[in-house]
């Protein structure tokens, strides 16, 4: 990497992080710490929100998932909007009224004390988890272009998140984000401006866009229902309703983002700007990812986007192997460019019948394609059993480092770091408030003054920091980044949320009886999604949050029958009262 983009990413990063630190020099108080001053307006808080969410696995990870399935994911987010209208219309007020530093506290008030503990348990166990995902998303990158470990790769990033969370907690976060989401915006819409740019003479935008629709990567809506299909436009309003709404109602690494705004009407403000915003960014980043695809039908991509396991192949006795394969593959290549082109004639020839025969023959080379990168996969696990052959988070990057002029790769990297930098920070502020008021403050050391849960909170930032790091270094490339964060997620947002539901709807349940049905829940959210490793059946991720919540709420409800069956009845008296009043 060239020294004028070290410096363009190092100088945007430290400038983001000292700018944070200064900001927050003067927090002194706990609450200040964990929960800021309340006095974000809404753009802040919105921009902070889409921060929180938007980590570094977005913008790597995203463009390689739409590289090789298309736009279909996007599908995920397709109930986000009324997510956020519910959560404006419910659920923030009631935070507001309540003037809670966390979500939990809540559960307390309306339960008991052990169904606060267990939820916030629930929540800091999966989102440590992510946490550290979120570390070794950038990692990846770093060790890649800088030929480190991805041990020490890891430490030194999250070092300089643990740095600035430590120093000034939620404010930090939050003031650093808005700076942190407009590097993002700006560096992706120069990265889907350079893509088109670079197209060959005689490719505009246009053509890139009818070949990606001909290949099949415009595939945004899908609506058959599916169970087994991950995106689809039943998972996303359905699945991803119940995912949004556990996410941005009960985690507390966004709940912390909008209670910090001066008021109710600022934070829902905040959290619609979100909803509004969120989608298209997304589908930006998406697209993104269908230019690199179109991008590289001209211009010649690795075999393998992993560059560290085609050395390891190339430097083992499966060399001369490799070498035939990257041949064929040579070959292929040259035939896709052409007929690439053919197909664009094609299409400004309004020729139809050479359309579809071009079509077909691009994607029969398509398919040759894959079969030589399946095969070069399959000499890489030969070559080192232990190697992870997905490569669809080095795609974006590959991309970077190898065509963007000078400057534009540090700026594009800063974008990912940065990304990285705004969920981690938000996270681990997050566990740190969840477990000093929820558990430490609440339940173990209740009569210290304020100065010593500061001092508590910092270092409980401190150890969640260490925590994340070494689920970083021990994370695993089994599935695409941004679909992992998103499992670990459902295997316990649905549970969390489901428990909120009682507490908001469910008014005549008991807490035993939610802290039952939570527990029980959980382990058969759990058992649904172990069952796709003994091929008994598949339920797509995003159905399990539907499922925690219902069956959390079912199971409640049947603890409490005699309860449940009173007010079945107060129902049915209300309902015959009102069809009398209406036939008379």
């Amino acid at each position: 990497m060239h020294t004028f983009d070290w410096i363009v990413m190092m100088g945007t990063l430290i400038s983001i992080v000292f700018y944070g630190v200064y900001k927050t020099r003067n927090v002194r108080s706990s609450k200040s710490y964990l929960a800021g001053d309340r006095d974000l307006p809404w753009w802040t808080i919105g921009l902070s929100v889409m921060a929180t969410q938007a980590s570094a696995i977005t913008f790597l990870s995203t463009p390689g998932q739409a590289y090789i399935d298309g736009m279909r994911f996007a599908q995920f987010y397709f109930g986000l909007p009324i997510a956020m209208v519910f959560l404006c219309i419910f659920i923030l007020p009631l935070y507001y009224r309540l003037n809670v530093t966390t979500a939990y506290e809540f559960l307390e008030s309306r339960f008991d004390l052990k169904t606060r503990t267990l939820t916030a348990i629930l929540f800091l166990i999966q989102r440590g988890l992510a946490a550290g995902i979120t570390i070794y998303a950038p990692a990846i990158i770093l060790s890649t272009i800088l030929g480190w470990s991805l041990g020490v790769t890891v430490f030194f990033i999250g070092l300089i998140v643990i740095f600035y969370t430590v120093s000034g907690g939620t404010k930090a976060v939050s003031v650093t984000q808005k700076q942190q989401m407009i590097v993002i915006l700006s560096g992706m819409a120069i990265a889907a401006y350079i893509l088109v740019a670079k197209l060959p003479e005689g490719i505009g935008f246009t053509d890139a866009v009818n070949i990606a629709g001909k290949m099949g990567k415009l595939n945004v809506v899908d609506f058959k229902f599916d169970l087994s299909n991950r995106y689809n436009f039943w998972s996303g309003m359905l699945g991803g309703v119940f995912l949004f709404v556990s996410y941005f109602g009960t985690d507390q690494s966004q709940v912390s983002r909008y209670l910090s705004g001066k008021s109710l009407t600022q934070s829902r403000l905040g959290l619609l700007f979100n909803g509004l915003v969120k989608v298209p960014m997304q589908f930006l980043v998406l697209f993104v990812g269908i230019l690199v695809f179109v991008f590289f039908l001209f211009n010649k991509p690795p075999v393998h986007f992993n560059e560290a396991n085609i050395n390891n192949v190339k430097t083992s006795s499966f060399a001369s192997e490799y070498d035939k394969l990257e041949q064929d593959y040579d070959q292929v290549f040259d035939l896709k460019e052409a007929e690439s082109r053919t197909l664009v004639n094609a299409i400004n020839n309004n020729d139809e019948p050479a359309v579809i025969e071009s079509t077909k023959k691009l994607k029969s080379l398509q398919a040759q394609d894959i079969d030589i990168r399946k095969k070069v996969e399959d000499l890489i696990t030969m070559a080192n059993p232990s190697a992870k052959t997905t490569d669809k988070d080095y795609i974006f990057v590959t991309f970077i480092t190898r065509y963007l002029p000078v400057g534009l790769i540090g700026l594009l990297l800063a974008v990912i770091f940065s990304a990285a930098m705004s969920s981690t920070s938000a996270e681990l502020n997050a566990l740190a408030a969840t477990t000093v008021v929820d558990l430490y403050r609440r339940s173990f050391v209740k009569d210290k003054d304020d100065s010593h849960y500061l001092k508590a909170s910092k270092w409980f930032t401190l150890m969640w920091g260490g925590v994340a790091l070494l689920f970083a270094v021990l994370a695993d490339l089994s599935e695409n980044l941004i679909q992992l964060v998103n499992i670990i997620g459902s295997l316990f947002y649905g549970v969390i949320l489901g428990v909120f539901m009682v507490a908001f709807f469910m008014k005549w349940i008991r807490g035993r009886a939610t802290f039952l049905a939570a527990i029980i829940t959980e382990v058969i959210v759990l058992i649904i999604f172990a069952l796709r490793f003994f091929d008994v059946f598949t339920i797509a991720y995003l159905w399990l949050n539907a499922i925690g919540c219902l069956v959390t709420m079912v199971i409640a409800a049947f603890i409490d029958w005699k309860l449940t069956i009173q007010q079945l009845l107060k129902v049915w008296s209300w309902l015959t009262r009102l069809f009398r009043f209406q036939k008379g």
